[in-house]
């Protein structure tokens, strides 16, 4: 999901990048102050699959290690050749969980120079509500911001004072369930109705505190989502021969296309899911874990409207540290 790279200002001056090592993907974004936002010089995004494993072992294994610490020395030539100077350099869930998490990031420093910061589960849904808020409605009263990851998924409830105002966190949760460790716990290349239902199940029991809590008074809110599973959906709504992010950031699907979006892919075997241009062999056998959630979601906050965000977490950081700085101003 590379993004639209332009030319970075001669000097390299004010140039932040953003790194976002996750349970399943390292993505990059680099980019400078704006017109009170920012503009993206360069990006990049590599499925790595750092958690894999670790649910039955507690460990990143030794070729996760291999295909982070190659991602990362792109990554890292990438900020060099930016001239990038504002860092934020995050890990999530897997670094959290792993027992040898703190010999692979040393690892990785020795490898790459960088040093990794793991972030808590808060940190990770306080930089998803920054990055993707832009994207309420603007005349809604909130919205249910969830956000699937690899080996967690976090869910937030925002809204607002007035109408027009700044979004504000009501609530949030963290489990720690995302799509590896669900794939992993109940299949991901052959996925019969039961093991669905399943899987639809097992997330739903890790939300009920939170739902019976923060599921009520609904009316004027709509569901934001940020993953590979919502760009995906949004990309099969849209019937894409290949996914675009220009074409789906910001799609709205109401309830009955999400239906008949998942219905589809539920539809398709294991090849099927490789061949099609918006998911390939990369998620092929995690995208249905990732809609099980996403089905558990539904299930616990009963919304007719979903916003599709392909952003999160770096846009966040980059928004957070520019704000820091005061190149751009809190709205």
């Amino acid at each position: 999901m590379e993004r639209t790279v332009v030319d970075s200002p001669v000097d390299g001056s004010g140039v932040y990048a953003a790194l976002d090592l996750g349970t399943n993907n390292c993505r990059l974004l680099i980019a400078c102050p704006a017109n009170g936002s920012f503009r993206v010089i360069d990006s990049f995004s590599r499925i790595v699959r750092l958690g894999e494993g670790i649910s039955s072992t507690g460990r990143i294994s030794e070729a996760a290690i291999e295909r982070a610490i190659a991602a990362l020395i792109v990554c890292r030539d990438k900020m060099r050749a930016r001239k990038a100077g504002r860092l934020r350099l995050i890990a999530t869930e897997a670094c959290r969980a792993a027992s040898n998490s703190e010999d692979f990031r040393s690892r990785v420093a020795a490898a790459t120079g960088i040093e990794l910061e793991v972030i808590d589960r808060e940190t990770e849904a306080a930089l998803a509500v920054v990055g993707c808020s832009p994207l309420i409605h603007p005349k809604a009263r909130g919205a249910i911001l969830f956000d699937i990851g690899g080996g967690s998924t976090e869910l937030v409830r925002i809204e607002r004072d007035r109408e027009g105002g700044e979004p504000h966190t009501r609530a949030w949760m963290s489990i720690p369930i995302g799509v590896v460790t669900l794939a992993e716990r109940f299949g991901g290349h052959d996925v019969t109705p039961q093991s669905y239902t399943a899987m639809i199940e097992e997330v739903t029991a890790n939300l009920g505190a939170f739902a019976a809590e923060h599921g009520f008074n609904l009316y004027g809110m709509h569901l934001l989502g940020t993953s590979g599973t919502v760009t995906t959906l949004g990309g099969l709504h849209l019937g894409l021969a290949r996914y675009d992010r220009r074409k789906v950031d910001g799609i709205w699907m109401n309830d009955i296309e999400i239906t008949q979006a998942i219905a589809r892919l539920c539809g398709m075997d294991y090849q099927k899911r490789v061949a099609n241009g918006c998911i390939g062999v990369e998620r092929a056998d995690l995208v249905l874990a990732g809609c099980a959630i996403l089905d558990a979601i539904r299930r616990a906050f009963p919304l007719p409207r979903l916003r599709v965000a392909d952003r999160g977490l770096r846009e966040g950081m980059l928004v957070e540290m520019m704000r820091e700085d005061g190149v751009i101003q809190l709205n």
